[in-house]
């Protein structure tokens, strides 16, 4: 599918703000006053940006309180009412570690689960799309959660969590990438059984739908070549994982600097990542275009 700016930025930083703001409720780091106010002001500008940036994805951006209304079918809509919700509730939570220096246990426990649970929402408007075999996969849910758990954790300043979570989330996304390079073709869908006539043998197109693009084949049909998808996949394994790993335990002991490295490091290489996760959806309306 086509990788717009807007999605990747979306994906990006809601994640990594709704990971750091479910550190910030369990307590990790534990902070008040002016720390409070700087610590849950940065991941509410993440995970608001994101949403901000979603909205321009749109074909109408002014319409976007119209997604609002369709919470009954739509992982769109309902991620919208969960994002909202959670970042009240953690308004409260901030509100209170700011200027009373407490935290009420329940309620930040209830901030952290419900930032949980809208990136587990922001999952599923892709993993449920059966028409795009490589996401329609747990590993999509799975690779949601567990990066905006790494960068909350790279952010918390938490060292032993954020190199176990650095070392599984790797691990994840090599084996997501294994199996999803064959799951287009595993799925069994081919021209034949799109158009039912796969049992009068093998079927072709005769010529092209149409003589010019529109928007299925800007959206949807995006090829990349496989050569420029291994550079990029090595270049996003070794700035979202390995890098931050070499350098994670050296900034323990070293200082803020290389682990703020380290942090823009993981960010860079999930960009890199959510690039490729759209770039190599392989919608399966290509092959009606000859695309796959």
């Amino acid at each position: 599918m086509h990788p717009a700016k807007s999605i990747i930025l979306f994906t990006t930083l809601s994640g990594l703000g709704f990971g750091f703001l479910a550190f910030l409720c369990l307590g990790v780091p534990s902070v008040t006053g002016w720390e409070a106010i700087a610590g849950f002001g940065v991941g509410v500008a993440l995970a608001s940006a994101g949403l901000v940036a979603s909205a321009f994805h749109l074909g109408h951006p002014e319409r976007a309180l119209k997604a609002f209304t369709q919470w009954r079918s739509s992982w769109l809509s309902r991620e919208g009412w969960l994002a909202c919700i959670t970042l009240a509730v953690i308004g409260v939570n901030a509100a209170l570690a700011a200027f009373a220096a407490t935290r009420v246990i329940p309620l930040a426990w209830s901030g952290a689960a419900l930032c949980v649970v809208t990136i587990f929402a922001t999952s599923m408007i892709y993993a449920q799309l059966k028409t795009v075999p490589r996401w329609n996969h747990w590993t999509t849910t799975a690779l949601f959660l567990l990066l905006a758990f790494c960068g909350g954790a790279l952010l918390a300043g938490t060292t032993w969590t954020a190199l176990a979570l650095l070392a599984l989330t790797g691990l994840v996304q090599f084996y997501a990438w294994r199996v999803g390079d064959s799951r287009l073709q595993s799925s069994g869908t081919t021209l034949g059984s799109a158009t039912g006539l796969g049992g009068s043998g093998a079927v072709r197109a005769f010529e092209a739908p149409h003589t010019g693009d529109s928007y299925l084949t800007h959206e949807m049909v995006h090829v990349v070549a496989r050569r420029h998808s291994r550079k990029l996949r090595l270049a996003a394994f070794l700035l979202s994982f390995l890098l931050p790993i070499a350098l994670v335990p050296v900034a323990a002991a070293h200082g803020m600097a290389i682990w703020v490295a380290a942090i823009c490091l993981h960010v860079a290489g999930v960009f890199v990542l959510r690039w490729l996760f759209f770039a190599e959806a392989e919608h399966v309306v290509g092959i009606y275009y000859g695309k796959r």
